[in-house]
Parts: structure tokens; C-alpha cells; sequence
């Protein structure tokens, strides 16, 4: 009888578990709510520009922001990278506060959707970080993987081979939307998704795009901005006259003509567009980290880098303050609205005025919550 008793016991604990761990795995497939603010004239479905994707996780909101007046365009990407946070919830401040007077902003905060529905395996990454907004209400957003999740592309080749140049990359890398453009409309799932956004540019005749990535410490293209060389001159010109002059560093780095299938070598080769990919630092991407945890997401801070940079194994400054969120975001957003300043500077009949960004010294004081509709 007791043996039966605690075979019936060990049951009810294991199914338990599995409708527990169903439930958060359920969740974690469902996007969280993104409310658009005063600025958002219009939202599109990604699957407009290939309607295969209608349906599928790789279908992601598309947030127009047009003026009263015509002017430029520009496109905004969050999320190629889901583990990448500060790209992601720049876009999302986006929606929630900017407003356009002239010209027309394209935003995409999940550019890889499917990414956001799964974790790194083996990283032990937290699933969520959160904010809390003056009222004491929470915002909870998570953090995905950098590839597509499985579930939607299966199974990895032993390697990839990237379509448009012949390249031989590792075989997972094929689920790297980032790898993947220009795209196919009948490759894998990862190039579909690709293609769609290539042709969002092409066909919506999008002048700039702007792709917003995080590296780690260790990485050496971080604090920068990588441009295709036809951005150059505007590149450059943001740099110098306009985040320096925020005190904001940031170096200048060339798109690599054969390093293939990114958003600044890709749009730039096969659209009209000017194509730049501003990289932030994420110290919760590193190999040299400790404990990954949402602290660690939101605030930057990491022990094992500050000893790092102490042996000089950084490409970055990093001390006991780290690299919070509220930095990375505000700088993201200080480069979105300096290029838009100086691309009417450089480009007149492509002026670009944008309000209400939310500036990286209130970011700072205040905090992202503050600005979470």
C-alpha cells in the first residue's frame, strides 16, 4: 500500500511539472503587448511584402510613423538579434513615443519574431526582464535567442551555405537572420523572413536604414557603426557633429565586402537604400561573464569584466558602474535621431523631423519605465 501511495505521489509531483513547465512554455510563444503611441499613423504586417510568411511566427508588426509633411524615410530594426535588448526595446520607445512632422519612420521592434519565442540553450539566459513605470504598474519583455527558434526551422545543416554569395558558414548560422539577407522567397524560413524585409526597403523606397545590434565587452566591433560605403559620408558626419558633440563615442567601422548576408553589406549591395548597424554593449552576451540574470540584462554590471578590463581584455571602458540598459537605449536612440537630423543636412529633399525621443539623460534619470506607455 505505501509503495503504491508513493508511486501515486511521484505521478501527481511529475504531472504537475510538465503542466507547469507547458504553461511557461506556451507563454513564452506569445509576444508581449507593444502600444503604440501618438505617432503611429499606420501598422502593417510584415507578410504584406511576402504573403508565404502570413501566419507563421516570422510575420512581425510593421509601425509607420508618417508626417504632415513629406520628406525622407527611414526604416528602424530591433530585434535581428532577440538577445540583444538594447535594440529591441529602443524600437519599442520608438513606437510608444516618437512623433514624425516630416517625413515617414518604418519600425520593426521584432524583426526576427520567431527569435523571441525561445532562449539560448545552455546559457542559462533569463526568459524576462522588467520595468517599473511610474504608477507602479510592471512592463515585462523577454530575452530571446539569437537564432530562430527550431520549432519554425529544422533541421541545421552541417553547414550553410549562404545563397546570394556561396559562402560556407557554420550550419546553425542558418537560422541567424542576420546571415541570411538579401533573402529568398522560397529559401528556409530565416531567408523568407529576410527576403520580406528587403523588400519592404526596396518597394517602400526606405533612404536609411538603421539596424540596431549589442556586442559584448570583448567584441571589437562594439561602440560603433558599421556603414556601408555608400553611408559613409553621412556616417561619419553623425559621428563627429553629432554624438561627439553629445559626448557620446563612437567609432566608425566599414562594412566588410566579404563578410555576407548582413543588413549593412546586403541592403546596401541590393537596394537603394543607405544601410548603417549601430552596436551598443551587452555585457550578458559575453563569454567572460558570470552569473546571467536579469540584473545583469538591465544593469550591466559583471565583476569578472571589470577584472577583465583591468588585464586589458576589453574593447571597451567597464568599470563597477557596467553597462545599464537605460545607456545603451538612450545611446541607440541619440544615433536615430542624429542621423535623422543631419540626412536633411546631407540629403535636402530627404529631411527628416522627428519629436519626442526620449533623450539619454532622462533615460538615465528617469529610467525606461518612465517612458513605457
Amino acid at each position: 500500500m505505501k509503495k503504491h501511495l508513493s508511486t501515486i505521489i511521484i505521478s501527481v509531483c511529475l504531472l504537475a511539472i510538465v503542466i507547469l513547465s507547458s504553461i511557461e512554455f506556451l507563454a513564452h510563444r506569445q509576444p508581449e503587448e507593444i502600444i503604440p503611441g501618438p505617432g503611429v499613423t499606420e501598422i502593417r504586417m510584415l507578410s504584406e511584402w511576402l504573403p508565404s510568411l502570413r501566419g507563421t511566427r516570422g510575420d512581425t508588426e510593421v509601425y509607420i510613423l508618417r508626417g504632415s509633411r513629406p520628406g525622407g524615410s527611414i526604416i528602424v530594426l530591433g530585434g535581428n538579434h532577440p538577445n540583444e535588448p538594447g535594440g529591441y526595446l529602443s524600437a519599442v520607445l520608438l513606437v510608444e513615443n516618437a512623433v514624425v512632422d516630416q517625413g515617414t519612420l518604418y519600425v520593426l521592434p521584432r524583426s526576427n519574431n520567431s527569435g523571441f519565442s525561445h532562449s539560448e540553450p545552455q546559457n542559462a539566459n533569463p526568459q524576462y526582464f522588467s520595468f517599473t513605470k511610474p504608477d507602479g504598474s510592471i512592463r515585462s519583455f523577454r530575452y530571446g535567442s539569437r537564432l530562430t527558434n527550431p520549432l519554425d526551422q529544422w533541421p541545421d545543416p552541417d553547414v550553410y551555405i549562404h545563397a546570394s554569395s556561396g559562402e560556407n558558414l557554420s550550419g546553425n548560422e542558418n537560422r541567424n537572420l542576420n546571415r541570411a539577407f538579401p533573402g529568398r522567397p522560397d529559401g528556409n524560413f530565416t531567408e523568407r523572413v529576410a527576403y520580406a524585409i528587403t523588400e519592404l526597403i526596396r518597394q517602400e523606397d526606405i533612404f536609411l536604414t538603421i539596424d540596431l545590434h549589442e556586442a559584448s565587452p570583448e567584441y571589437p566591433v562594439v561602440n560603433a557603426i558599421v556603414s556601408h560605403e555608400r553611408a559613409y559620408t553621412l556616417t561619419a558626419t553623425v559621428i563627429i557633429f553629432g554624438l561627439e558633440d553629445r559626448g557620446i563615442q563612437v567609432s566608425m567601422e566599414s562594412s566588410p565586402t566579404n563578410l555576407r548576408g548582413l543588413t549593412h553589406r546586403e541592403f546596401g549591395d541590393f537596394t537603394d537604400t543607405l544601410a548603417v548597424l549601430p552596436e551598443t554593449t551587452n555585457p550578458a552576451q559575453g563569454r567572460l561573464r558570470g552569473r546571467t540574470d536579469e540584473a545583469l540584462v538591465l544593469t550591466g554590471k559583471d565583476k569578472f569584466y571589470v577584472r577583465a578590463q583591468a588585464l586589458g581584455r576589453l574593447f571597451v571602458p567597464y568599470d563597477e558602474s557596467g553597462h545599464p540598459l537605460e545607456d545603451r537605449v538612450g545611446r541607440h536612440l541619440t544615433t536615430i535621431e542624429e542621423f535623422a537630423l543631419f540626412l536633411g543636412w546631407e540629403y535636402p529633399e530627404q529631411s527628416m523631423v522627428i519629436r519626442d525621443i526620449p533623450q539619454h539623460s532622462s533615460l538615465l534619470q528617469r529610467g525606461i519605465g518612465a517612458y513605457l506607455r
